[in-house]
């Protein structure tokens, strides 16, 4: 298997808990919380560790919210490799009402990064970095790191045997889509971002099919994958455009299931699959993490059991 290693420079402490009903100006008395680690990245190679895979977890640490994260990675038997934030890790909290079973995200800034930072975890990571592997840039960039970033670190790994894959969002994805070179090997977003970037609707698979497939003509990445919710997700590369169907489950969260499918495409590359085993791993990942509650994230018996139902065709 390669080597996998996930990249969180603006991880969290993700708490999770419910109250009876939302009421403002009153004291809402919670229900115990849960606490687990949080941000894309972490999510990424919590899930890889779940479905019975191997990873390394670059995380950006700080304060006693970073040591209490680092001792829920630790919990849960995942290697790390840590890099000192330059301020208090942040928190996110999740609130279940318990009238409706509608969930509330409310999630924290971060650290706010300046010029010295940056340089420091560019070179970090590229010391971390072990050829022939993968590394997968996830979640969103701390206050202060330009958008370009994900770019840039692409440009010092590009004389190296690296996969690189990157799902992020907000300015970050913008700027990726500008095909900024060298390209990553997989770009990832969902249908709602895939719109903003078109800049139209997307209405049915052929459509992000089409969107992706001019990404890739463009040079914004060798293989472009969208998202698209409950109908599963499309993937174009210069040879081939795939569709899997996201499994039939009953949803209790959909927390965690980008990250999921993420770490379910990652995990099935690094064992040697092709793209079109990826995307099922990534369908079915993502599909058993909509099924767990809160923060939970898949589970290697849920992956396994809703894979054959995560059907794979040509567009």
């Amino acid at each position: 298997m390669q080597d996998i290693l996930t990249v969180t420079l603006n991880p969290a402490v993700d708490i999770s808990t419910s109250v009876p009903k939302l009421v403002p100006g009153r004291k809402l008395r919670c229900a115990r919380p849960e606490q687990d680690p949080g941000g894309g990245g972490t999510n990424v190679a919590r899930a890889i560790t779940l479905m019975g895979g191997r990873c390394r977890a670059f995380m950006a640490l700080g304060g006693l919210n970073g040591r209490k994260l680092s001792a829920l990675m630790q919990r849960e038997g995942i290697e790390m490799v840590a890099f000192a934030a330059p301020d208090e890790t942040r928190i996110s909290l999740s609130v279940i009402e318990e009238a409706t079973g509608e969930q509330y995200r409310f999630v924290l800034p971060g650290p706010s990064w300046g010029a010295a930072d940056e340089s420091a975890v560019l070179a970090a990571i590229t010391r971390a970095v072990r050829a022939g592997g993968l590394i997968v840039l996830s979640g969103s960039l701390p206050i202060g790191l330009p958008v370009d970033f994900y770019s840039d670190l692409c440009r010092l790994l590009a004389d190296r045997p690296i996969r690189v894959i990157i799902d992020t969002s907000g300015p970050a994805l913008a700027h990726q889509a500008t095909a900024p070179r060298p390209p990553p090997f997989i770009l990832r977003m969902d249908e709602i971002e895939a719109e903003q970037i078109a800049g139209h609707p997307l209405p049915d698979r052929a459509d992000s099919a089409d969107f992706a497939a001019g990404l890739v003509a463009k040079g914004v990445a060798e293989v472009v994958v969208v998202a698209r919710g409950a109908e599963g997700s499309i993937l174009v590369s210069a040879e081939r455009r795939l569709h899997a169907a996201a499994a039939r489950v009953t949803p209790r969260s959909k927390v965690g299931a980008g990250d999921s499918f993420v770490a379910g495409m990652t995990l099935a590359l690094a064992r040697g699959g092709d793209l079109g085993e990826a995307l099922q791993w990534g369908a079915a990942a993502a599909s058993a993490a909509v099924m767990s509650d809160a923060t939970d994230l898949c589970t290697r018996a849920d992956v396994e059991r809703l894979l054959p139902q995560c059907t794979l065709s040509e567009i």
